[in-house]
């Protein structure tokens, strides 16, 4: 699962978090932990990496990164709002980190409808003193795939908010 390109890009972001003096903090479902295994794959990532959450279910969003029951509710797991949600519960219970970096989705087989198709997936990035934003994408292919494209787009999403606010 994490193949070279998924590493290079993993050292490629402890890089930029080092130049930068900066900390990240994941926050994890559908990925499972892959983000932050990609990045504490390599020897010196714990100067850079101050952890990470794998909040799989609806209760453990709750229980961990203090996901309103309501917004779930509302919304579902797999949406704008509660990606933003994990990625301000992860940094708000982080206290070096100063981004956050969220994902949530549905890498199938099972599991997608009409509005929310396996391969949606959707994540959130907070920094400390910024704005969270967030970003949704469509993956083709397997379970593997969808998942292997999020972990590549959640390492993007970190370098691009190394350099903002």
């Amino acid at each position: 699962m994490l193949d070279g390109t998924v590493l290079t890009q993993a050292a490629e972001t402890l890089d930029r978090l080092r130049q930068a003096g900066l900390q990240v903090v994941t926050a994890e479902s559908c990925t499972g932990g892959l983000v932050a295994a990609a990045l504490t794959h390599h020897a010196g990532s714990s100067d850079m990496v101050q952890g990470g959450f794998i909040t799989y279910s609806n209760d453990m969003k709750t229980a961990l990164l203090g996901v309103a029951p309501a917004l779930l509710a509302r919304h579902g797991a797999v949406s704008a709002e509660v990606a933003a949600a994990m990625a301000e519960g992860a940094l708000s219970r982080a206290p070096h980190a100063a981004i956050a970096v969220s994902i949530t989705g549905i890498a199938g087989p099972g599991g997608g409808s009409a509005s929310k198709p396996v391969g949606l997936v959707w994540f959130g990035t907070a920094r400390r003193g910024g704005q969270t934003r967030t970003l949704s994408r469509h993956f083709g292919g397997d379970r593997t795939a969808v998942r292997q494209r999020a972990v590549v787009q959640a390492l993007d999403l970190i370098r691009q908010r190394i350099g903002t606010e």
